[in-house]
């Protein structure tokens, strides 16, 4: 890969804010190719081959956000720093692809991040900086920690370059599952529904189905409105799909010209999703990750066309020890 294709690399923190054109989606199928393995599909237990689950939460690092992460710092020139604020996942993400580049990166956590989160990043030789209660605060940190030392802010969904490196999952399922499908993700901010939802969009025969937990609808809002807005962000147990969508992020415009439905599941059905995964799969996952599988599990995703499959996306394993006990203890 050269050095970085980024523009505007010299001024401003946000220089990729735009839907991704052909040469960015290229240029993350390289980097994603050339350093991330093919994660596998498996059927859910008990739907007869009608559903498939997309098993990312082999990534190394627990999540497909280190797909958009590698595809972020591929496209940034070597010497530039890059800073980011994440939940989680998404730090997770930029501090395993900054080590494996070498290249210089912080990344800002709210206070309330996950333990097992931050522990995981504790391994990486990274700049972390706890800032705030919520997404929304550490994330208003660190764009101002960006402007003061001029570096480059990688935004953990609306970023053509994340959004062209979470699309490589569609390109993935495209490449294993013929005929018509709906693609079932979960939905924070948008990058992994935009970048699916682009792939999607060259074929008519798949449908892309957007799952955000009930606590914490923002673009569903934002979809609905045109535009970003404030909506009440509530607890869930789906932390790496809490917080609001920034303003002006592209997620919003793709996601209402190519997302076929945006609904919601509560937090009984992200736990009962959880242990099915864990009891029927052996497959460990956290609130978000199960996010797909649950709204499948209610049918509140459904494709009756002739030979339709659904896949649902599991996207993250990140959960703490003592969660995942307690909602395996009680199997309701």
């Amino acid at each position: 890969m050269p050095a970085g294709r980024e523009t505007g690399a010299g001024s401003g923190v946000r220089s990729r804010v735009c839907v991704p054109d052909a040469r960015c989606v290229l240029s993350a199928e390289q980097a994603v190719g050339r350093h991330l393995a093919v994660t596998p599909v498996v059927e859910l237990a008990g739907s007869g081959g009608r559903v498939l689950l997309k098993v990312d939460t082999v990534q190394p690092t627990g999540s497909f956000k280190v797909r958009g992460a590698i595809a972020a710092l591929c496209a940034t020139a070597a010497a530039r720093r890059v800073v980011t604020a994440s939940a989680g996942n998404h730090a997770l993400g930029v501090a395993w692809a900054a080590g494996l580049l070498g290249r210089d990166a912080t990344v800002v956590v709210p206070q309330t991040a996950s333990a097992t989160k931050l522990e995981r990043l504790a391994q990486f030789d990274v700049h972390l900086v706890r800032a705030g209660d919520s997404y929304d605060e550490a994330e208003a940190h660190a764009l101002a920690l960006a402007a003061d030392e001029r570096a480059l802010f990688v935004s953990a969904y609306n970023d053509a370059d994340v959004i062209a490196g979470q699309r490589t999952l569609a390109v993935e399922v495209g490449a294993r599952v013929s005929g018509p499908m709906t693609i079932v993700c979960p939905v924070g901010g948008g990058g992994l529904l935009a970048g699916v939802a682009l792939w999607a969009s060259e074929r008519p025969d798949v449908r892309v189905v957007g799952v955000e937990a009930a606590a914490s609808r923002a673009l569903s809002a934002a979809v609905h409105a045109g535009h970003a807005v404030d909506v009440p962000i509530g607890a869930t147990l789906a932390d790496g799909m809490a917080g609001g969508v920034e303003s002006r992020s592209v997620t919003v415009e793709i996601a209402r010209a190519h997302v076929h439905d945006l609904i919601a599941v509560d937090e009984d059905e992200l736990r009962a999703a959880i242990r099915t995964l864990a009891f029927e799969h052996g497959l460990i996952v956290e609130g978000a990750g199960a996010a797909a599988t649950a709204a499948v599990l209610v049918a509140r995703v459904t494709d009756n066309r002739p030979g339709a499959r659904i896949v649902a996306v599991l996207s993250g394993r990140n959960i703490t020890r003592q969660t995942l006990l307690e909602i395996l203890r009680n199997d309701a």
